[in-house]
């Protein structure tokens, strides 16, 4: 893994914020912030960006009590605004109507349901605020097809996108961030004792020496990985189209 200057990625990440939202004509940026470290790095170099126009909603939905105290432990830390929204009873409703449905347990799908109820908050304070909603995916989630569709991957623009995870734990160091949230197990806190590694199997370390090196002595780990990386593309490209007109050439005939 190459040596990377963490202050000049952070002063980059910081001004490639800026030009984002003022390309996009808005005012600033809002993050969810879930305790990680992900979105601990991401919430630092936002406030950064915009001191004064930058907030952290925190969603506990059906989630540990200790997301919520790291989130509020980010925000001291960094001074950056944020509130709390409760969406345990929204999620609980919702999955209670859809199981009249169909009464089964998945616990993926009913997990996903979290990540889109957060984004649905996120964008209307962001419709309300004119901001931007600033993802905090990694490149080794993003790789891997590690994030919710239309969920957690469903943003604005996603300042961590070009970093795989071990990079992030030290820009995590870079920008000061509480020890604890760096060395915590990172987890989508889909459901109760969830942790990122153990779902896919693989840990990011392996992950990550994949993206860098391309090559890993582990077959085992390789191949789960490319399995992974082709079973997740639908997630990262965009709706697929029929074509104008090769639709128009068949309807001809």
């Amino acid at each position: 893994m190459a040596e990377l200057n963490y202050a000049e990625v952070v002063d980059h990440l910081v001004n490639w914020i800026k030009k984002r939202v003022e390309k996009a004509g808005k005012k600033g940026g809002i993050v969810g912030l879930s305790g990680g470290i992900d979105s601990s790095v991401t919430a630092a170099l936002l406030k950064r960006a915009f001191p004064e126009n930058s907030f952290g909603l925190i969603m506990p939905c059906c989630s540990s009590p200790l997301d919520k105290q790291d989130a509020y432990l980010v925000s001291d830390k960094i001074n950056m605004k944020a509130e709390e929204v409760d969406l345990n009873e929204t999620f609980a409703t919702m999955l209670s109507e859809l199981k009249n449905i169909d009464p089964g347990e998945d616990k993926v799908a009913a997990g996903n349901i979290k990540p889109r109820l957060r984004m649905t908050a996120l964008y209307y304070l962001a419709n309300r605020w004119d901001y931007l909603v600033v993802g905090t995916g990694n490149k080794s989630e993003l790789v891997t097809g590690y994030f919710t569709k239309y969920g957690d991957g469903a943003v604005d623009i996603s300042p961590l996108a070009s970093l795989v995870k071990t990079e992030v734990r030290e820009l995590a160091r870079e920008l000061d961030i509480p020890e604890s949230i760096i060395e915590r197990r990172p987890s989508a806190g889909l459901w109760e004792g969830q942790t990122d590694e153990e779902e896919m199997g693989l840990s990011y370390e392996k992950i990550d020496e994949y993206i860098l090196e391309e090559e890993i002595e582990d077959e085992e780990a390789k191949e789960k990985i490319k399995e992974l990386e082709n079973s997740s593309r639908h997630k990262v490209n965009t709706p697929p189209l029929p074509e104008r007109d090769k639709l128009l050439e068949k309807a001809k005939n």
